[in-house]
């Protein structure tokens, strides 16, 4: 605290005190809104599967807008419950551009449990989380607006205990 008699001093310190809270609250809401823009840029597709039952052709997929040649960083992060009877997924991963055409298209299959059919992964808050590489090196050059689709391909449908599935971008480069 400072100690002085003249009250112009003090009125010059509180000033000088409320000027640097002032510009450390303004970094801080600048520093946050960045955070929430990158967090909401990063998430193309979500699903909470209603019942945790995903059918053969109840596509997980949504436009996304591309303005200028973008590469994509994608993984795919997908929860399941004790109710998932099998020990790896089939999935099929499809961008499609502005005529539907199929741009890109991959299959793919993740073991989610090992041979003695135990959950390679934790169980938090009654969920098996796995986050799966999808395609590191995505390319899009033309700007437009593309459908990025992800459907199921296991055998037997529907598939029970799956509980959400999430699409992200963990880096675009311009």
């Amino acid at each position: 605290m400072l100690m002085t008699k003249n009250p112009y001093i003090c009125t010059i310190f509180h000033a000088c005190k409320m000027k640097r809270f002032g510009l450390l609250l303004l970094a801080c809401l600048l520093c946050l809104s960045g955070c929430r823009q990158a967090e909401k840029n990063a998430v193309l597709l979500h699903r909470d599967f209603y019942n945790t039952v995903w059918e053969r052709f109840d596509y997980v997929q949504d436009v996304i807008e591309v303005s200028s040649p973008t590469t994509y960083d994608l993984s795919l992060r997908i929860s399941f419950t004790d109710d998932y009877p099998y020990n790896d997924i089939s999935l099929i991963f499809t961008v499609f551009d502005e005529n539907d055409d199929p741009y890109r298209a991959k299959a793919y299959k993740f073991a989610l449990k090992d041979a003695d059919g135990n959950w390679n992964s934790e169980k938090v808050d009654n969920a098996y989380t796995f986050v799966l590489p999808i395609n590191k090196q995505l390319s899009i050059s033309d700007s437009g607006k593309y459908r990025f689709r992800i459907e199921q391909k296991m055998p037997i449908t529907p598939v029970v205990g799956v509980k959400a599935l999430t699409l992200t971008n963990n880096q675009i480069k311009n």
